[in-house]
């Protein structure tokens, strides 16, 4: 009997253990994270219009831990030792045959006074401080805006900033006081949002136009105050500041003698292995891969890189050598609270598809069927 340890309870993890499940139905598959729930972070974004509840989006992994036989573990990873054989926890070591890491990643909290900022990625608590603030302001600036790992171009989300930025607008005018609020989008790149691709950020751009909301753009960040965001070109007052730094490794990384990146994230070659360790793996934002620099850290990204380190892990473990890769491919919904612009990016094709009622709903239908193979 195979013992298999997984860090983390988001989508990599949650997906290594159906796969493993599926290929391997007498393993013993043990699962650590600090609490037997999911948080599905794609739709934190509909929460400060209403139009989510915090308790739409927490899903109790109870059921789904007893249909896949996973033993939780509640607690925190803290090192591992034995080459990966041991995995060190708060409450207590677990040995294991096969590890797979999918703790995700860490936001670089570094910029001065970035504690005056919200960062929406952080889960549901930063998603409710959105909405309450939104609704106790009369008026104003709302600032939104993101930045990158400059020694890890792939380590950063922005896409959701674009989501909060047109939601946010697209919200304040079913208010009925839009009028009352500027809206400024802030970011270091001259043409943010690259990753999605030259139509599409052309195409996003395009839109900040049409609705009215100012850009601060190709200037370095500097610092943040209760009431001002700070760039090497300038200042500008906010009364509300979103933004989304870039991301880098788990801290507990940093007691091991995991391979790290520049950018601080785990080092794997194109099966997810982690490079020189003999059956570890990593799935999703905790690892650093080969590929174009527009890989995107997503939910999308993270499950297909679970099943490549899943599928390798099984080979190893019955003595082959791994060879599954994984699809580098970016499929995403820019949604807006009433439409949503398509966008798609593989290594041979990029779209962009404009602003559509249907999209929308599509983001909607999709969160529903997602979201059912864990309720």
């Amino acid at each position: 009997m195979n013992r298999i340890t997984l860090v983390g309870a988001g989508f990599a993890a949650l997906t290594a253990v159906q796969k493993l499940r599926a290929a391997d139905p007498a393993a013993e598959i043990t699962l650590v994270a600090p609490a037997p729930e999911f948080t599905y972070l794609p739709g934190t974004i509909w929460i400060p219009s209403g139009l989510r509840r915090p308790e739409d989006l927490r899903i109790d992994l109870g059921n789904f831990f007893r249909r896949m036989r996973v033993n939780f573990h509640q607690g925190s990873a803290s090192g591992i030792e034995a080459g990966g054989r041991t995995l060190l926890t708060d409450r207590g070591a677990i040995e294991n045959d096969g590890l797979i890491i999918c703790s995700g990643g860490r936001f670089i909290k570094k910029l001065p006074g970035i504690e005056h900022a919200i960062t929406p990625c952080e889960g549901i608590p930063a998603a409710i401080e959105i909405r309450d603030r939104l609704r106790a302001l009369p008026g104003g600036t709302i600032a939104v805006g993101f930045a990158g790992n400059p020694k890890e171009p792939s380590a950063m989300r922005g896409g959701p900033m674009f989501e909060f930025l047109f939601g946010i607008d697209r919200q304040l005018r079913r208010e009925g006081r839009r009028e009352r609020f500027k809206l400024v989008f802030f970011s270091p790149a001259a043409q943010p949002g690259q990753r999605l691709g030259p139509k599409a950020v052309r195409g996003l751009l395009r839109e900040m136009k049409k609705r009215g909301i100012d850009t601060h753009l190709g200037h370095k960040m500097k610092q943040f105050t209760d009431r001002q965001v700070i760039t090497e070109g300038g200042a500008f007052d906010a009364d509300l500041i979103l933004f989304m730094p870039g991301m880098t490794g788990n801290q507990w990384f940093d007691n091991t003698d995991l391979p790290r990146s520049p950018g601080g994230l785990i080092q794997a070659d194109a099966q997810c292995r982690v490079i020189g360790m003999e059956r570890v793996y990593v799935a999703g934002d905790s690892g650093s891969y080969p590929g174009p620099e527009w890989m995107p850290k997503q939910a999308h990204m993270a499950d297909l890189q679970a099943e490549a380190a899943a599928a390798n892990l099984l080979t190893e473990l019955k003595g082959g050598q791994p060879a599954r890769t994984f699809k580098v491919e970016l499929f995403c919904i820019v949604d807006s609270q009433t439409s949503g612009s398509l966008v798609a990016r593989t290594p041979n094709f990029n779209i962009t598809l404009p602003q559509l009622r249907a999209f929308h709903w599509l983001k909607r239908l999709f969160e529903w069927w997602y979201l059912r193979q864990y309720r």
